[in-house]
């Protein structure tokens, strides 16, 4: 398989922060619609890799191509435009604002200010709206005040506000973070609906949830990639239980 062929092609990447390497001459290729888990301790690097992928962080050496196209030194909004969407740990939506407002605001021309002052709920936005709020499984409380939804709800919320921009590549930190087992449940369903058509990377601590949802799965350790594959492979690898045991 040619480097063409992934969605992501991450090579040679070297972050150093005062001199100590976060992250260090780092491959990794995400295929097309592939969803992979990245796991690995705390100050493994996981954060920082996502940070470097949407341009939050900038890095010392290596080359990120996405879609082939290289996007070191390209700025964080290109990248979004270009179609990389990234959910941080904390959901970062509008509580005042309606479920519908939320995803509305949420679409490409209603993202600069002209643009929302401008902008004109036309019905391809309500359809893409409704199509959206369907598929995270809130399309039964669209008026309803998002700051009234649970935590589980806002999480879904903030992927469909990613959603709506129809990113090629999707970024989730810590995704079922303080929620339900219900709730876990219903987000394992999502992630696999929307892989498909995309590929999603996904940082996550549950092993129990990592199983039920990857593809495939990478252990970083600091800042190094320790081990790559199935989620079986992985759990059995000497190396893997090692770091994992000996913290």
């Amino acid at each position: 398989m040619s480097n063409t062929d992934f969605a992501l092609a991450v090579e040679g990447l070297t972050v150093s922060f005062d001199g100590f390497n976060a992250i260090e001459d780092l491959t990794l290729y995400v295929d097309k619609n592939e969803l992979r888990v990245i796991i690995g301790p705390n100050g493994a690097g996981k954060t920082t890799l996502l940070d470097l992928i949407c341009g939050k962080t900038k890095a010392s050496s290596g080359s990120i191509k996405f879609q082939n196209e290289e996007l070191t030194g390209m700025d964080e909004y290109l990248r979004v435009r270009k179609g990389i969407g990234r959910k941080f740990q904390t959901p970062s939506i509008y509580e005042n604002l309606s479920v519908f407002k939320n995803l509305e605001v949420s679409y490409p021309e209603g993202r600069s200010v002209f643009g929302a002052l401008r902008f004109q709920c036309s019905p391809a936005v309500q359809q893409r709206v409704q199509a959206v709020a369907q598929e995270i499984g809130l399309d039964h409380v669209l008026e309803m005040e998002s700051g009234l939804l649970s935590h589980g709800q806002k999480q879904w919320l903030e992927i469909g506000m990613l959603l709506m921009q129809e990113p090629e590549l999707l970024m989730l930190d810590e995704p079922i973070a303080g929620m339900s087992a219900r709730e876990r449940e219903l987000t394992a369903d999502l992630l696999k609906r929307i892989c498909v058509g995309r590929s999603v990377i996904v940082i996550e601590h549950d092993m129990e949830f990592v199983a039920r949802i990857a593809h495939k799965v990478t252990v970083m350790h600091q800042g190094k990639i320790l081990a790559e594959g199935s989620m079986e492979a992985v759990q059995s690898d000497p190396k893997v239980i090692d770091v994992y045991l000996g913290h």
